[in-house]
């Protein structure tokens, strides 16, 4: 038999080895420390809206409570553009240290990264990793008061008996609102013809006066027209009822089940931020978002906060993406 003595390792090769384990660790040691100092500088929320608008008015409100809560100014900067594209595409280029974040209407981001698939400069689901839901604007299906119809199944029973005569407002080929009701069309069988407008207002001001029938709108963007007798309300889209009209059934209350859609908010990183970064801005967000003031100032805005933790934030956002992107597929839908 024959024994093989391992020959001694030189000491120039043990150093060797310890210096390469060291470059190993100190990438890993250096994540940990900036992790752990996180934020020592003011942090950035790309709006991807102008100035004033809904997600605007949202994104400033989430901006200071989370700067409240994890000590360190938050700076808003604007940059409006493609449908929200160009603010997301910013954020998706970033460096991924959680010192520029996305205030994202979720919803919308997750119909265009379909309906834009392969033209959009980022991809949603590779290029951006939710730091956490923030809440939810509700819909409401609305009819002007000239249709004879007062709940989704006369509705449904309208549009069979008129087949293509029915015609819907939105606000945008990749709007919520007009997603919401392309969904309902697949759900109930009926054929309602799109119209897009630019923006709510115009759409709302042509539903009032009659030029279209039907829309599904946000209930803040509703709300007055309902209350005045100029829209009639058939339906809150979510699973609840909710606070803002608490009179108004759910689809699902008039047996349309799967027709439960609102407009998502939620604050977005680059892919790669380290996990415990990402940890601290959640925290942060839960915390403050828990505040009663802080839901009060959001409600006062049409948002119903409910925070979800980073998991439970990605499998929401996954199951958007996947709704929205069956509805377009069934529907053959394309952005113009």
């Amino acid at each position: 038999m024959f024994r093989t003595t391992p020959r001694p390792i030189s000491k120039k090769l043990a150093l060797g080895a310890s210096l390469a384990m060291l470059a190993l660790a100190a990438p890993l040691g250096a994540t940990a420390h900036a992790a752990e100092a996180y934020p020592d500088k003011p942090i950035r929320l790309i709006i991807p809206y102008p100035p004033g608008g809904a997600t605007d008015v949202i994104g400033r409100i989430v901006g200071k409570t989370l700067g409240d809560e994890i000590g360190n100014q938050v700076v808003i900067e604007n940059r409006g553009g493609a449908g929200g594209n160009i603010g997301a595409a910013e954020v998706a280029r970033a460096k991924p240290d959680g010192y520029t974040l996305l205030m994202g209407a979720l919803t919308s981001h997750s119909v265009m990264a379909t309906l834009e698939k392969g033209k959009l400069q980022y991809d949603l689901q590779k290029d951006l990793t939710p730091a956490g839901v923030v809440g939810f604007v509700p819909l409401v299906a609305v009819v002007n008061p000239s249709l004879p119809v007062k709940s989704l199944n006369d509705l449904v029973d309208y549009a069979k008996k008129n087949p293509a005569k029915l015609n819907f407002a939105s606000s945008g080929a990749g709007a919520p609102q007009r997603m919401a009701m392309e969904l309902f069309k697949q759900i109930a069988g009926v054929d309602i013809v799109h119209v897009a407008y630019r923006g709510s207002g115009p759409a709302m001001t042509d539903l009032v006066g009659g030029q279209v029938q039907t829309m599904t709108e946000t209930v803040p963007a509703a709300i007055g027209f309902i209350k005045s007798g100029q829209l009639r309300p058939l339906a809150v889209l979510t699973p609840e009822r909710v606070s803002m009209l608490p009179d108004i059934p759910t689809a699902k209350e008039q047996g349309f089940s799967g027709f439960n859609v609102s407009s998502l908010f939620g604050v977005m990183a680059p892919a790669g931020t380290p996990a415990a970064v990402l940890e601290k801005i959640n925290k942060a967000l839960m915390t403050g978002l828990a505040r009663p003031e802080i839901k009060e100032q959001l409600l006062q805005q049409g948002v119903y906060a409910d925070p979800l933790a980073i998991e439970a934030s990605k499998v929401r956002l996954t199951a958007e993406i996947d709704q929205w992107a069956k509805v377009i597929h069934d529907g053959k839908i394309t952005v113009n």
